[in-house]
C-alpha cells in the first residue's frame, strides 16, 4: 500500500532549488530569454541556469518556446501551472519585508 504525498512536500520538493523560485519571480513578468534571465539572476552560471530550467519544464512549470529564425530564438515563460506559484513568492516578499529585512524589523519595533 502506497501512502498519500504530503502535498506541501511536493511542492517544497518542486520550488527549492536554490534559483528556481527567483526564476519564477522573473518569469511572473513575461516571457524572457534565456540571456535576459542569466543577467537579472547575478550569480547563476548558465549550467545551473540551464539545468534549473530544464528541471521546471519537466515539472510542468515552465515551457520553452523556440522560434524558426536565423539565429534561433528560444524564449521561456509560466505555464498556468507555474503562474499559480506567482502568489506563493508574493506572500514569501511581504514575509522577507515585515520580517527579514533590517530596515523593516528597526521600524516595528519603533512601532511596537
Amino acid at each position: 500500500m502506497t501512502e498519500n504525498p504530503c502535498p506541501v512536500g511536493c511542492c517544497a520538493e518542486i520550488i527549492s532549488g536554490k534559483w528556481t523560485l527567483l526564476l519564477i519571480r522573473d518569469l511572473a513578468e513575461g516571457s524572457q530569454r534565456f540571456c535576459e534571465l542569466e543577467r537579472s539572476l547575478h550569480g547563476i552560471s548558465p549550467r545551473t541556469l540551464s539545468l534549473r530550467l530544464r528541471a521546471l519544464e519537466e515539472n510542468g512549470i515552465v515551457e520553452r518556446r523556440t522560434y524558426p529564425e536565423v539565429p534561433p530564438r528560444v524564449e521561456y515563460a509560466l505555464t498556468d501551472k507555474g503562474s499559480a506559484l506567482v502568489p506563493l513568492i508574493e506572500d514569501m516578499r511581504a514575509y522577507g519585508r515585515r520580517w527579514l529585512l533590517k530596515s523593516d524589523r528597526r521600524e516595528s519595533a519603533v512601532a511596537a
